[in-house]
């Protein structure tokens, strides 16, 4: 089940909201608030089960059986399992030999699951390949089974290990209350493609949290945003993108080459940063403050600005729980650039079990290392220069990323830079140029840099200089219209939505 389809829409969210406001109305009145929290929480707790056994079926035990496994180890770190009240962890005092067990055992059991259900296919294959390289047989790959991928696998086990992580670390307390816990880790609105929430985020949350008329109405607003991106924008590019990218290497001309490349670099932006704020407006429609995921990343001047902007929930989890613990930038300059290039080597096998992701993710640490190494200080005085560079290493990685094997890659960039085997010099771009495509484009290049944040503040600015019935009416007006302007983009997505057209999720086979 996805966000943008009509049995999420016009079935499974209703009935969701209706039924948890439901609960959560003694919560407002003051009635044994406590008590109807937590039936709130388990009311989540089950819808989120029910939302990924939708698609998954049976593979949610990977879900509970995760959930368990940290819940259990947050208890042997903290000492949990003691009649005590549990107290956070002393951060530099020094750990016993069952506190270690417990955040290896959760690490482990959580990096096994990982790397079973993401990476053995990938690594069958690498090994086959090696073996035919050297003229040896490698029949038996095909006589091996293929494992498939849960969705969001990627997202929730990271998720739920950071919980463990931070309660070793002394920075969070854990909790004995396993429905809070289970709620924490399966819910449904960052289930299977984030942003990745850490426990500490969202721990008052779970106990205390109000849900406000102006939280839920800035939640559905943002809600109605994100559907607005995935639905009229990302999936009217994906369709022009899916189909150049799909080309043989004899069709591919230069000009169609670049717009399937623009097309897809709009479709994963906003496929994704979509997602995202759909993922923070049901948060709170639900009474929960995500972390922002995205900040118009496109506008970056440096690699280094691209990923402060470009799924900051995953980098800030790459820095925290892996760059730092290497010894980050404290150790000789040498040790900081093995730090980088190991951290963005497993970024991009985190993202895909492929080769072009894995030298995806090489290529961002590369350019770290050379902008640390100096070239970040000569951007820093050149901020045009700077974001010529930055958009073009991001739209070469971006070919990494979406073709399929490094041979595809390579016959794309000869493609772009006119040494592909495609001729033509018009027709065959103009062809895909259709009007919806035209619009998405725009509108992509537009919202893709802070053109509204911009003109609100301007605006803003504006009424500030003023006073009387005048501005007031005139603040009235804008507001109306930007209510009516988010309904309208939620009613078209919607009717767009229920016309069966075409819906990928980008992010959903990570």
């Amino acid at each position: 089940m996805v966000f943008s389809s009509v049995i999420f829409l016009l079935l499974f969210l209703p009935v969701v909201l209706v039924v948890y406001h439901v609960l959560f109305l003694p919560v407002r009145l003051g009635w044994a608030p406590n008590v109807w929290r937590r039936a709130a929480n388990l009311f989540l707790l089950l819808v989120s089960l029910v939302f990924y056994f939708w698609g998954e079926q049976f593979l949610v035990w990977i879900v509970l059986a995760s959930t368990m496994i940290d819940y259990v180890c947050g208890l042997i770190i903290s000492g949990g399992f003691s009649r005590r009240p549990i107290l956070k962890l002393r951060r530099r005092a020094e750990r016993r030999w069952s506190q270690r067990l417990g955040l290896t055992l959760s690490v482990c059991s959580n990096l096994a699951f990982l790397c079973y259900f993401k990476y053995v296919n990938f690594g069958v294959d690498a090994a086959a390949g090696a073996l035919q390289s050297l003229g040896l047989g490698a029949d038996w790959a095909g006589n091996i089974g293929r494992i498939a991928l849960p969705l969001g696998i990627s997202f929730y086990t990271f998720q739920s290990m950071s919980y463990t992580i931070d309660v070793y670390r002394g920075q969070v307390r854990a909790t004995r209350n396993l429905i809070d816990f289970a709620c924490y880790v399966t819910m449904f609105p960052q289930l299977v493609a984030g942003p990745i929430v850490r426990y500490r985020q969202v721990r008052a949350q779970l106990v205390q949290r109000m849900v406000s008329f102006d939280q839920f109405a800035s939640g559905a607003r943002r809600f109605a945003i994100g559907l607005g991106k995935k639905v009229l924008i990302a999936n009217t590019v994906a369709l022009a993108a899916d189909k150049i990218f799909a080309l043989p290497q004899s069709e591919l001309t230069t000009p169609l080459a670049w717009l399937g490349l623009v097309a897809y670099t709009l479709q994963i932006f906003f496929d994704f940063s979509g997602y995202s704020d759909m993922a923070i407006g049901l948060g709170r429609m639900l009474g929960f403050e995500f972390p922002e995921n995205f900040n118009y990343p496109y506008i970056a001047r440096s690699i280094q600005d691209f990923w402060r902007r470009w799924h900051i929930s995953l980098s800030t989890w790459f820095r925290d729980y892996l760059y730092i613990p290497l010894g980050g930038n404290r150790r000789s300059g040498a040790r900081t650039y093995a730090n980088l290039v190991t951290v963005f080597f497993l970024c991009g096998l985190w993202h895909g079990a492929a080769w072009p992701f894995v030298l995806w993710g090489l290529s961002h640490g590369l350019f770290l290392v050379i902008e640390r190494a100096g070239l970040g200080k000569v951007l820093a005085r050149h901020g045009v220069v700077g974001h010529a560079y930055a958009l073009a290493v991001i739209l070469c990685g971006w070919v990494l990323f979406r073709c399929e094997t490094l041979s595809q890659a390579g016959d794309y960039f000869q493609a772009l830079v006119g040494l592909g085997a495609g001729f033509g010099v018009g027709p065959e771009a103009a062809a895909y140029l259709t009007n919806d495509l035209w619009f998405a484009l725009i509108a992509g290049v537009i919202l893709a840099m802070p053109t509204v944040p911009v003109l609100e503040q301007l605006h803003s600015r504006s009424l500030m200089t003023r006073r009387g019935p005048g501005a007031r009416r005139e603040r009235l007006v804008v507001d109306v219209l930007r209510g009516v302007g988010v309904g309208v983009v939620l009613l078209v997505s919607v009717m767009a939505v229920s016309s069966d057209t075409y819906n990928p999720f980008i992010y959903y086979r990570f």
